[in-house]
């Protein structure tokens, strides 16, 4: 079984993939509308992190994370940019 990924932003998850780029370009939901990716980050309560597992059905079945990721604001703008226009 594959990896399975998930978005968190403000302690809620926001979307998922099966690769850490997949997983970052979920961010694009919580955009800021003035882009600035620095300042969202650093918000109160916003801890952008991706929670990676053993497999989907690892997540499905609230297993622990195997992993927690720290996002970077320079980690969501690269994935963003790789998003079809």
């Amino acid at each position: 079984m594959s990896e399975f990924f998930e978005a968190i932003w403000h302690g809620e998850g926001i979307g998922d993939g099966g690769d850490l780029e997949e997983a970052l370009q979920a961010y694009v939901a919580v955009k800021p509308d003035d882009n600035d990716w620095i300042k969202a980050c650093a918000a109160e309560g916003a801890e952008p992190r991706i929670d990676r597992f053993a497999s989907f059905d690892a997540y499905l079945d609230n297993d622990d994370a195997l992993e927690t990721i720290p996002v970077t604001p320079q980690m969501i703008v690269v994935a963003i940019e790789q998003l079809p226009v």
